[in-house]
């Protein structure tokens, strides 16, 4: 006969669980929303610095790159850090940091503190994506549920990107960039107190026991598999949105053309990464994997033979398979990495795949000069097709 008291327990336990494991992924998709949002207004802002400094594109590119690689360096001091001062304070600090920076750089009065300002605030945005993401994976239960959630923390990100910089846009026609500036800082700082209250101080006990039971378990050669993967999948994505404008213009699209297609493909990729995420929890990672790059690289090459309006109307289903693919990847990472070493991984992966990202322009772009943008376009699509043997190295260490 069963224990009334002990029921009651169980019962309390689990929602218990229940409030932890849903106050960890509102906590780490707010977050991956801040972040993300206040990393894309630098492209609001650019125009604005370089009309009020009087610099040049070199300049501009270096802001933003004082960001980006700040952000894209210190990721893995970040994970080191973390398991000495505690995922929670790094995570809130970093975030803290990041609001400061858009502080400083309101106020700044010339280059050398406006670059300062954004080097710091790339710091900040550094523990986001590796603390954020082992906080959703060690609050779930590896397998379906940690992949879903992360699809839900990887869709947070997107929204983030639309509506800050969107709602600074609209501060900017009624209050000066300073001011504007200032107040995303202040969003920031608000942010990180949020997250004080809104992360929990331990993990729901099912997800822990999860935890405890994959450590050790995990598997360096499919990392590394999954590593080589994402970062083919960004360098081909960011490849693409560079090339697209062009390829547009080619076929007709004015600024305004080029803006809405922009949006159409962006608005397909922010629900992709949310789909892709539950679809790889039904079908599998390899099958999903082999589904969104096949379907990425097919559309692709359809794009240069299409007229602009076939171009236009497959652009949402383009950016669903263009940006879903991540969703399943990210989900992935936890299932390969020992948890005990998950921060660590995540920073792994995010770095990677921000330097393939960043590489791909350049390399590709040096095609596109020698050959067109035609040339360029298809050798990326070819390109992108290195990810399914790699998804497949991957799956066959998932079944190990």
């Amino acid at each position: 006969m069963n224990d009334p008291k002990s029921a009651v327990l169980g019962a309390e336990a689990a929602s218990e669980d229940m409030r932890s494991r849903r106050r960890a992924l509102l906590a780490a998709s707010g977050a991956h929303a801040v972040h993300d949002g206040l990393t894309d207004l630098v492209y609001v802002l650019l125009p604005i610095w370089q009309a009020q400094f009087g610099i040049g594109y070199a300049m501009v590119g270096l802001l933003r790159g004082a960001y980006s690689g700040a952000m894209a360096g210190f990721q893995l001091l970040a994970s080191r850090l973390a398991k000495r001062w505690g995922r929670k304070r790094m995570l809130v600090g970093g975030t803290a940091l990041a609001g400061m920076a858009y502080l400083l750089a309101g106020q700044a009065g010339g280059l050398a503190v406006l670059l300062l300002a954004l080097a710091l605030g790339g710091l900040g945005a550094s523990v986001q994506h590796p603390l954020a993401s082992s906080l959703v994976a060690d609050s779930h239960e590896a397998g379906g549920g940690s992949r879903q959630a992360l699809a839900q923390y990887n869709f947070a990100g997107d929204i983030g990107k639309t509506l800050i910089p969107a709602l600074t846009g609209l501060l900017l026609t009624m209050a000066s960039w300073r001011l504007s500036v200032s107040l995303m800082g202040l969003l920031g700082l608000a942010a990180a107190g949020v997250l004080w209250r809104l992360i929990p101080d331990r993990l729901p006990s099912a997800a822990a026991k999860s935890v405890a039971r994959a450590a050790g378990k995990g598997s360096r050669g499919g990392l590394r598999a999954l590593l080589a993967t994402g970062a083919i999948d960004s360098a081909a994505r960011m490849g693409f949105l560079t090339f697209l404008p062009f390829l547009l213009q080619s076929k007709g699209a004015g600024t305004a053309g080029i803006g809405l297609a922009l949006s159409l493909l962006f608005v397909g990729g922010a629900f992709g990464k949310l789909f892709c995420g539950y679809l790889g929890a039904r079908i599998g990672m390899v099958r999903t994997v082999w589904l969104t790059e096949g379907m990425t690289a097919l559309l692709i090459a359809m794009s240069l033979v299409l007229p602009l309006f076939g171009t236009m109307a497959m652009l949402p289903l383009l950016g669903l398979a263009l940006n879903g693919t991540s969703s399943v990847l990210y989900g992935t990472v936890p299932e390969l990495a020992d948890a005990t070493g998950r921060e660590h991984a995540f920073a792994l992966f995010y770095t990677g795949t921000i330097g393939g990202g960043a590489l791909s322009p350049v390399l590709f772009g040096r095609l596109g000069d020698l050959a067109g943008v035609p040339v360029a376009m298809l050798a990326l699509a070819a390109f992108l097709l290195l990810t399914l043997p790699l998804s497949w190295r991957v799956g066959r260490d998932l079944d190990a």
